[in-house]
């Protein structure tokens, strides 16, 4: 039924997400509460935002403590939380710079003109085109959607820009055969999200590696939906021990609140000088405050070597399901980035289990999606297979005509 809150909302809210029909109002760790009182586990975190769940104490602090100091300055002005945050992010990854900025889509656009402006200032202007991934997803601003590899996401916004080649995802062959005299970049995500939880063959991101270094092209990994402890690791592309010159984050960067980052090299970094790129809000201080306790939580090697552990169970707890259901086929992901494929759409699944008090969701119409906050634990993992062992019995039984 729906409530004053979402016939305002359906009122005056542009129609951009077909939203599920409750209205959130707290949330505590993996534990959310809609406006009725009932309790639902959230396996969505966000989608794959909310690392260390909701308003958990160390970042509640750290925002509480800067918003009676500080909340915005321009960024023509030093300030302690960018700064530490640049920090932690060049100490625990290969790069040496960072740009802050808000949002995921913003850190890519930033990845693609740094890309550009490297060559142009090697004297190679005429290298500008980035071959990037066919299911793909990097995001809803234009330079974003048109090099995300979705007709879907692009539908309706045509002419989208110029300066993308679209390749299969674990295909080397193919990169080769689109690599030309404009290439200048190679774009990726180190596991498809969007694309279904898709993850690379054996080798597959080392190859790439090779491909770029023989042919002079630069690297960039989007790890917005991957980064920041999601697999088990602080970034995915450290379980292939392969290093991009470019990455991006954003999402569980500040645990919800709204921040992205693009990371380089130095070599790559030195294309953005002072006036070339900006942002008003990137790395403001009180959204850094939150990214830091946030960075603070991932040194905890325990923590990230519990989400590699709790990470196994959960997928062979969905292998369990493949075992038992004809309409689930597939287990597949990394560390708490899961997927289940189906047989069926997955649209039904997704409402009974939100009845039933679990919020998952479905990508690409057959594939559930599962990325709860790293702190799950492995009891509300058991309650949400035992709910889809139910809820896939019932579709079972209906399939056969019982």
């Amino acid at each position: 039924m729906s409530s004053p809150v979402m016939q305002t909302a359906d009122r005056a809210i542009a129609g951009t997400y077909l939203r599920y029909p409750i209205t959130l109002t707290s949330g505590h760790g993996c534990r959310l509460v809609d406006d009725a009182g009932r309790e639902y586990i959230d396996f969505l975190a966000g989608i794959a935002v909310c690392n260390f769940g909701h308003a958990h104490p160390a970042i509640v602090q750290a925002l509480t403590e800067q918003a009676e100091r500080l909340w915005h300055v321009s960024n023509l002005f030093y300030t302690e939380p960018q700064t530490a945050c640049a920090q932690w992010l060049t100490e625990h990854s290969f790069a040496d710079r960072v740009f802050f900025c808000n949002s995921g889509a913003e850190a890519n656009e930033a990845a693609f003109k740094l890309a550009r402006h490297y060559f142009k200032l090697k004297n190679q202007p005429q290298r500008f085109r980035i071959i990037s991934m066919e299911q793909s997803f990097h995001g809803r601003t234009m330079a974003a959607l048109s090099a995300t590899g979705q007709e879907k996401v692009r539908q309706g916004f045509d002419p989208i820009l110029e300066g993308f080649d679209f390749v299969p995802f674990n295909d080397c062959q193919a990169i080769e055969r689109a690599i030309g005299p404009q290439t200048c970049a190679v774009l990726m995500e180190p596991i498809q999200g969007e694309g279904g939880v898709v993850c690379p063959t054996p080798d597959y991101l080392k190859q790439v590696r090779q491909i770029c270094d023989h042919h002079g092209l630069l690297l960039i990994f989007d790890e917005i939906q991957t980064g920041m402890g999601r697999t088990g690791r602080h970034f995915a592309y450290q379980h292939a021990n392969v290093a991009p010159d470019i990455m991006t984050l954003a999402k569980a960067l500040a645990n919800g609140l709204p921040m992205g980052a693009m990371l380089a090299t130095e070599a790559a970094a030195q294309a953005f000088g002072p006036g070339v790129h900006a942002s008003t809000f990137g790395g403001t201080p009180i959204v850094c405050a939150a990214a830091l306790a946030v960075m603070k939580l991932l040194d905890d090697d325990q923590l990230l070597a519990n989400v590699r552990a709790t990470g196994d169970y959960f997928k062979q707890r969905l292998q369990w399901l493949t075992q038992r259901h004809a309409a689930a086929v597939q287990a597949r992901g990394q560390g708490l980035l899961l997927g289940l494929a189906l047989t069926v759409p997955g649209a039904d699944i997704v409402t009974a289990c939100r009845e039933h008090g679990f919020l998952i969701n479905c990508i690409q119409n057959d594939i559930l999606r599962f990325a709860p906050p790293l702190i799950i634990a492995r009891d509300d993992i058991d309650a949400l297979i035992t709910c889809l062992d139910r809820v896939l019995t019932q579709h079972d039984a209906v399939q056969s005509g019982a």
